[in-house]
C-alpha cells in the first residue's frame, strides 16, 4: 500500500516556515503597493499606455539581470542574495513614500519601479532555489503547492488591503507605501533566522557558457520548456490585470474598493485551488489538467472582458485564479524535480525571465492594445490568443498530453542534451497512450 499523503510535510521544518511567512508578507507588500501605484498613476494621468508602461517598467531590468543573477545564485549564498533583494524592495517603498507627500512627477515613479524590477531580478532565483536547502527532496512537491498557496493569500489580501487603504484615506496611495515598507522589514526578519543547508560547491567558471547554461538546460529538457512556454504566452495575452482600474473606474464603476476585490479576485480562486492540491496526492494526468486549465483560463478572460456587471467580472476573475494555479504547480515541480542543484538558480533565473515576460510584459501589452482598441477588445482577443496557444502547444508537444505524475520524472543532467532523453522516464511508464 503506497504511504499515506501528509498535506503539512513541508509546513514540519521550520526554515520553510520562515521562508514561507517572509515570501508572503513581501508578496503581500508589494501587492498592496501596486494596486496604490496604478490607481494614482491613472487618476493623475488618465492613460491606459501609463498603466502598461508599469510593467514595461519592472520588465526590463529582470530580462537584463535574471541571468546574471540565477548566476550568482549557484555560486554565491542564496540567502544573502534574497536578504538584498527584499532590502532594496523596501527603500524603494519608503521612497514611494516621500514621493507621495511631495506630489514628484510621474517619472520618478517609474524610476522607483525600475529598482523594484532590479530587486526582482536579484531576489527570485534565489528565493525559488532555497527550497530546495530546506526540505527534503521527496517534500518539494508539497512545498511548491504550500508556496502557491501562501503567493495566492498573499495576492487576495495585498489588493484588498491596498483598496481598503485608499478608501480610508481618501485615495491618498502614502500610507500603503508606509505600509509595504513595514511589511518588507518584517520579512526582512524573518529570511535572517533561517539556516539552509550548504548548496553544492559549484566549480564551473563564471563565463559565459555558465551565464547561459541554465538558457541551454531549459531547451533541451522538452517537458520544462513546454510548460514554461505555454504559461508564458498564455497569461502574456490572456492577463488583464493592468487594465482593472480602468474597468473599476470606468467600465464597473466600482471605486478604489472595488478595484481591490478585482485585483485580488484570481489570487481567491487560485487559493482554494491551491489548498486542494496540496491536499491531495500528485494529478495523476499532470500534461492533460495543465492543458485544461490553460484553455478554462483563456474562456474566463472573455467573459470577464464583456461583462458589464461587477459581481459576474469578479467571478470570472476567480476563475483565472483558479486555473491558473494548476498551471503554476506543475511547472514549479517540474523546474524542482527535473533540475540539479548546481543549476537551481539559473534555471529559476530563466523561468523568472518568462514569469516576469508573461506579466509584467503582458501589462504593457494589455495597456499598448487598450490604447489602441479598447480595454474590452484587448481583454477580449487576449482571452481567444491564449486558447489558440492551448491548441498550438499540445500539438506541437505531445509528450506534455502523455505526462504521468510527476513523481515518475528524474533529475536531469546538465550533459544530457536531448530534449527526448529528457523525457523517457515518463515515455516508459506510458501504457495507455495519449489521454
Amino acid at each position: 500500500m503506497p504511504a499515506a499523503h501528509d498535506p503539512y510535510a513541508a509546513l514540519r521544518h521550520r526554515d520553510y516556515c520562515c521562508l514561507l511567512a517572509g515570501n508572503v508578507l513581501a508578496a503581500l507588500s508589494v501587492e498592496m503597493q501596486a494596486v496604490a501605484v496604478g490607481w494614482d498613476l491613472y487618476h493623475r494621468t488618465g492613460s491606459a499606455a501609463d498603466l502598461g508602461f508599469v510593467g514595461l517598467a519592472q520588465f526590463l531590468p529582470v530580462l537584463l539581470l535574471a541571468l546574471p543573477a540565477g548566476q550568482a545564485a549557484d555560486h554565491f549564498n542564496r540567502k544573502y542574495l534574497v536578504l538584498i533583494a527584499y532590502s532594496t524592495m523596501m527603500l524603494t517603498s519608503l521612497g514611494l513614500f516621500l514621493f507621495s507627500y511631495a506630489y514628484f512627477d510621474v517619472e520618478w515613479i517609474y524610476l522607483l519601479l525600475i529598482l523594484i524590477g532590479v530587486a526582482r531580478a536579484i531576489g527570485m532565483p534565489s528565493r525559488s532555489s532555497l527550497v530546495p536547502l530546506i526540505v527534503p527532496l521527496e517534500t518539494i512537491g508539497n512545498a511548491v503547492a504550500w508556496n502557491s498557496t501562501g503567493w495566492q493569500i498573499a495576492n487576495v489580501a495585498g489588493p484588498a488591503l491596498g483598496g481598503l487603504v485608499l478608501a480610508v484615506t481618501d485615495e491618498t496611495p502614502a500610507m500603503a507605501y508606509w505600509l509595504a515598507a513595514c511589511g518588507l522589514s518584517v520579512s526582512i526578519l524573518l529570511i535572517m533566522t533561517m539556516r539552509p543547508r550548504p548548496q553544492e560547491p559549484n566549480i564551473e567558471k563564471r563565463d559565459l557558457q555558465s551565464l547561459i547554461a541554465g538558457l541551454r538546460f531549459v531547451w533541451n529538457t522538452e517537458l520544462l520548456l513546454a510548460a514554461i512556454t505555454l504559461d508564458l504566452f498564455a497569461v502574456l495575452l490572456g492577463g488583464a490585470t493592468a487594465l482593472l482600474p480602468i474597468f473599476a473606474n470606468d467600465i464597473l464603476q466600482a471605486g478604489p474598493m472595488g478595484l481591490g476585490w478585482l485585483r485580488a479576485a484570481p489570487a481567491m480562486g487560485a487559493f482554494v485551488t491551491a489548498m486542494l492540491l496540496t491536499h491531495r496526492p500528485p494529478l495523476k494526468r499532470p500534461g492533460r489538467a495543465l492543458l485544461w486549465s490553460v484553455v478554462g483560463f483563456g474562456v474566463a478572460t472573455i467573459l470577464f472582458g464583456l461583462s458589464e456587471n461587477f459581481y459576474l467580472s469578479l467571478f470570472m476573475l476567480i476563475l483565472t485564479g483558479a486555473f491558473d494555479n494548476v498551471s503554476v504547480v506543475v511547472r514549479h515541480t517540474l523546474m524542482q524535480l527535473l533540475t540539479p542543484d548546481t543549476m537551481r538558480g539559473r534555471v529559476a533565473a530563466v523561468n523568472a525571465v518568462f514569469i516576469s515576460s508573461s506579466n509584467e510584459l503582458g501589462a504593457f501589452e494589455s495597456g499598448i492594445t487598450a490604447h489602441w482598441f479598447g480595454p474590452v477588445a484587448s481583454v477580449v482577443g487576449g482571452g481567444i490568443g491564449t486558447i489558440l496557444v492551448v491548441i498550438a502547444s499540445a500539438l506541437y508537444w505531445p509528450s506534455l498530453r502523455r505526462l504521468e505524475p510527476l513523481n515518475t520524472l528524474r533529475e536531469q543532467s546538465p550533459e544530457e542534451p536531448p530534449p527526448s532523453e529528457a523525457i523517457k522516464p515518463v515515455e516508459s511508464a506510458i501504457k495507455e497512450g495519449p489521454s
